[in-house]
Formats: structure tokens, sequence, C-alpha cells
């Protein structure tokens, strides 16, 4: 037996459902590579998608068959050597004896199968719901992760299935201006209410925070522009002295998927070169082209607190209740018109869609498009315990690494509400970020 935190008990025909629909997912992102791409090339911001996979399965075969169902082997012989990712180093990934991409996938089966066959019938206890919830999420992760690899590596647009009944056609354009949020006290983190929480999520505690203005809506390509153009990549005064060693080191003088070609900008999205869509939010920005940004504009990134007290709380512009609500709308699951996540639409929009998805106080796509650079380090809540995948949060403590909210247009809805954190180093400009700004 297991300790698992607690969570909300599912069905087995949901956490079925949900696996499958991971999978699918992971099968529309990788059956298309060509064989030179199923290892290669070696960066150290990528790993070689035939491991990648595998350790999928492994997270599987380890948290629920062996962890969760007690089996006492692996379902293939080697599986911790080949596929751990705290173990096996970066660098070694692209050296294994690794097995073929078919038989990888084949691994992917069998374990799918074993841990189908010892669901019990209707709801699930609390261990099961939570440890499997834990690895499909897991899974749901390296499908984002696979999405912006196929970015970085130039490799054509997947082709994702749309749901049942096609996607609803968006409001587009641009949507400018702030909102004002006065301060107070503010529940941080999510509270046993959640149905699933991350470790780091945990524990609620209150803070207090001043009042505040923050952006209706991201940062547009467009108002990005203008700081690229204003000679933004050149001038040292408005980076930190980490930002500009890095965009030295970089060579850059605009994000990294950009181009000036044939008198205007353009942006590569996957293997295709396009005029830069103006009303869609700066994407694949790292922090510190955020913080320069800010530091041009006169404005600053928010904190993570002020980040969530914008998405999750209901004011009147003078007070703010002490209702806070699970998605910016309201308590009530994502929905096609809410927000752009879970890759159906393979890319942004513009920044003026989905207004239906507003938060209480008048901020605009909160969840989904692009995950928002924070002016947070990554770091502990207080009391904070390690669950059951302990490497999930805790190695990274203390590490450089900067707080993200919000979620993308890879990100999965089932996993994603207000209180979800990411975090990367402040360099990172290959993942799915942008940011939105504060005063």
């Amino acid at each position: 037996m297991i300790t698992t935190p607690s969570t909300h008990r599912l069905t087995s025909n949901v956490l079925v459902e949900m696996l499958d629909d991971a999978r699918q997912r992971t099968v529309e992102l990788t059956q298309d590579l060509p064989p030179e791409r199923h290892l290669g090339p070696k960066l150290s911001i990528v790993n070689p998608p035939q491991w990648e996979i595998g350790h999928i399965g492994f997270f599987y075969d380890y948290f629920v068959l062996h962890k969760l169902f007690g089996l006492s082997n692996f379902q293939i012989a080697n599986a911790s050597q080949l596929y751990d990712s705290m173990g096996v180093a970066h660098d070694a990934r692209w050296t294994l004896d690794l097995p073929s991409m078919e038989d990888t996938f084949d691994y992917l089966r069998i374990i799918r199968d074993a841990m189908v066959s010892r669901l019990p019938e209707g709801l699930t206890d609390s261990a099961t719901s939570y440890v499997w919830q834990l690895a499909t999420f897991h899974e749901d992760m390296h499908g984002e992760a696979f999405a912006y690899t196929r970015q970085t590596l130039a490799d054509q647009m997947p082709m994702i299935v749309p749901p049942i009944g096609g996607l609803p056609c968006l409001d587009s354009g641009d949507l400018s201006g702030e909102v004002f949020v006065p301060g107070g006290e503010h529940t941080l983190g999510a509270d046993e209410n959640v149905g699933f929480r991350f470790d780091n999520e945990k524990p609620a505690h209150v803070q207090a925070f001043d009042s505040f203005t923050i952006d209706i809506s991201p940062v547009t390509n467009a108002a990005f522009m203008r700081f690229v153009e204003a000679g933004g990549y050149e001038n040292p005064n408005y980076w930190s002295n980490r930002g500009w060693v890095w965009r030295d080191a970089q060579a850059l003088k605009a994000p990294c998927y950009w181009r000036y070609h044939d008198a205007g900008w353009q942006v590569r999205i996957f293997d295709r070169w396009q005029s830069l869509p103006l009303n869609a939010p700066v994407c694949h920005v790292s922090q510190h082209e955020a913080q320069a940004y800010c530091k041009w504009a006169g404005r600053r990134l928010p904190t993570e607190l002020e980040w969530e007290v914008a998405a999750s709380r209901v004011g009147d512009g003078q007070t703010l209740s002490p209702h806070k609500m699970l998605y910016p709308w309201g308590n009530e699951p994502h929905g096609a018109l809410l927000a752009n996540t879970d890759g159906y639409r393979v890319g942004c929009v513009d920044v003026a869609a989905f207004p239906n998805g507003d938060s209480a106080l008048g901020c605009r796509q909160m969840l989904g498009n692009v995950w928002e650079w924070t002016a947070s380090r990554f770091g502990p809540y207080p009391g904070f315990s390690a669950d059951l995948y302990a490497e999930y949060s805790e190695p990274w403590f203390g590490e450089g690494r900067m707080v993200l909210r919000g979620g993308s247009w890879a990100t999965r809805s089932r996993y994603l509400n207000n209180n979800t954190r990411n975090f990367f180093l402040p360099e990172r400009n290959d993942i799915i970020a942008g940011f939105r700004t504060c005063g």
C-alpha cells in the first residue's frame, strides 16, 4: 500500500478515456517523424523522441503498475536503466541501446493493457484516481514538449484530430488596456476542494498584496515589434546583467523565430515562414526578453500572487470578495468557447479571442494561448511536502527557475486551472511562453 495525497475519486471509464486520449496525442505528435528524427539531433533543450516515448511508458510502469498495483517486475528488461529520467543523464539518452520506435510503442501498449486489466468496475479509490491521473498528466506534459520541440527543430505542423463537433469561430483583433486590482489578502495555491493538486501547488496559504494594475491581455506581437524596432535588443540599459549576457551570446536582435524579410516581419511557425500575426501574443520569448520589454515600456512583470489574484478573484474595482474561482470564468471546467488549450488549434490565436473566458476582474486569456512569465522565483510554498513523485518539484527549488502561469495552446485542460505552476530557467525561449505586464 502506498501513501498518496487525497484526490477526488474518478470512475474507471473516465481514467481509461483520459489515458487513451493522452496516448492518441502522443501518437499524433510523433508518428510522422522521419527515422532520422527518432533520435536526433542532440540538443540540450530536447530529448530524443525514441527515448522520451519510452520514458513515458516507464513512468506508468513504475508508478501505476509497480508502486500502485504492486507488480514486482517492469514490462521490459532494464527499463529503469534506460528510461529513469533522474538516473539517466541527458547526454546519455542518445547513446543507449534503445528498443526500436515500433518496439517502444509496443511497450506502451503492453503497459496500457496491464493497467486497464487491474482497474475495478465503477468508482476507483482515491489512490488509484491520484496515481493514474499523475501518470496521465505526465504524458500530457511530454505531449506539450513534443509540440514545442517540433517548433524548435522546424518539423512540419502536426496533424491533430479536431474534437467532435469541430472548433467554433473566434473573435479576432487587438485588445488593449489594463484593469485595476485593489489590495488585500489572497489564498495562494490549491486547497483540498481542488480535484487534483500537484505538490508545488500546496498548501494553500494566505498572502497580502498591494493594489496594482495588470494588462487585460498578453503583450501582442505588434507591441513587442515596437520594442524591437526601437532598438530594444541593442540597448543594454533595458536588460538585466544576466539577460544581456544571454542576449549577447545568442546574438539576438528579435525573438528567436522572427526575421525581417521583404520589408516586413515574419515568424517561423513549425517549418513555414509567414507574416507576423500582429494581434497574436508574442510567443517563444525568454523571461529576460519579457523583463527587457517591461523596462522599455515602464512596466513590470506580475508576481505569481498578482497573476493568480487577477485570474481567480471577484471584485467591483473597489474591493475583492473572499471568493476564489478555480478557473477565470468560474468553477466549471474548460470548454471550446473559453480558452485556447488542448492543442486543437495547433498555435496561438489573437488576444481578443475567447471573451467568454474572461476573469471576473476583466482579464482575457488567463488560461491558454501562451504560458505567462512572472517575476517570481520557483520555490516551495510554506509547509511544502513532496508527494509520491518526489522529483517533480523539489529538485528544482533554488535552481534559478522562474514561475510561469496560465498554460498554452498545447497544454491539456484536464490538469490546468488558476493554481497551476510551471517553472523554467529565465533564458528558455523555446517553450510556448509570452507575458503580460503590471503597473
